[in-house]
């Protein structure tokens, strides 16, 4: 098309996309370009706002790799990634959602049922139990606890190469009953990174990057919806005001310290030592 100008350049595009043969592919795609659009004409981008965004985007995937993914911490940071969870979450109920994270690795390795994760870690030893359920309220057996987090220093396995492989994280499943038991570290509120793109994002907003401490879990059963989650301490400084808008008030639980030598000896650590439960229900699909 030819003279092109404000007032006609979106539907020009739109136009040439009309040959796109998957119908949720085309109504997304002209959505985003509508709005990019739209957006552009609000806020009248200049020419090196445009060309800041294009090496934001640029910078991003050259920070990204198999350990780190920076789009995803993009996603977190703008509250899109939490936005997604909660629209795509039922409205009759069950665990809420919460966000993946840019850390998740595929395939962690397997354990039974109370093993202890925390080897060599440093931390307070925390107990780890609760069983899977349906809807409406039967255990399920074999559901995949796929679980990890971050040690005291506040990075994940695939952050510090210090940590030996899968270090606080696993995968196991679950009894005839749905129940499900490791013992780990207490988890500690940590910042995101900052060495990349999403730093300088947060500088230039006058953001923090703090996260509250939580376990990150993803469950899965035959015949159920996935549900990717995050577990809270409830008494986290930075319950209210995570970076990345994960927080949900039915995730957030109490951990409690329990004294008592003979119940210590009855998981195999040392007292003091916390105990935490929670439970998950699944959706069928």
């Amino acid at each position: 098309m030819k003279n092109l100008t404000e007032g006609n350049i979106t539907e020009a595009v739109i136009k040439a996309i009309e040959g796109t043969k998957e119908p949720r592919a085309k109504e997304v795609m002209s959505s985003l370009i509508r709005h990019l659009h739209a957006f552009v004409k609000e806020v009248q981008l200049t020419q090196d706002e445009w060309e800041a965004a294009i090496e934001y985007l640029y910078d991003t995937g050259q920070i990204s790799g198999p350990t780190r993914n920076e789009f995803v911490l993009t996603s977190d940071t703008l509250g899109i990634s939490s936005l997604v969870d909660i629209i795509n979450s039922n409205p009759d109920g069950g665990t809420e959602a919460s966000v993946l994270g840019p850390f998740y690795i595929e395939g962690s390795k397997m354990v039974e049922i109370g093993t202890n994760l925390i080897g060599d870690s440093e931390g307070e030893p925390t107990v780890v139990s609760g069983i899977v359920r349906t809807f409406g309220g039967e255990p399920i057996e074999g559901a995949v606890i796929d679980l990890w987090q971050t040690a005291a220093n506040g990075l994940y396995e695939n952050q510090d190469p210090d940590q030996p492989e899968n270090n606080l994280r696993c995968r196991m499943l679950t009894d005839k009953d749905g129940y499900y038991q490791f013992t780990t570290i207490k988890p500690v509120s940590y910042k995101v990174p900052t060495d990349g793109p999403v730093g300088r994002m947060l500088d230039l907003q006058g953001r923090h990057a703090w996260r509250p401490s939580h376990l990150h879990y993803k469950v899965s059963a035959d015949g159920h919806r996935n549900l990717i989650t995050e577990v809270f301490y409830e008494g986290d400084e930075y319950i209210d005001e995570d970076s990345v808008f994960g927080v949900r008030e039915s995730l957030a639980i109490p951990y409690n310290l329990i004294t008592s030598k003979e119940e210590a000896e009855k998981f195999g650590v040392s007292s003091p030592f916390y105990r935490v439960k929670f439970d998950f229900e699944l959706e069928a699909l």
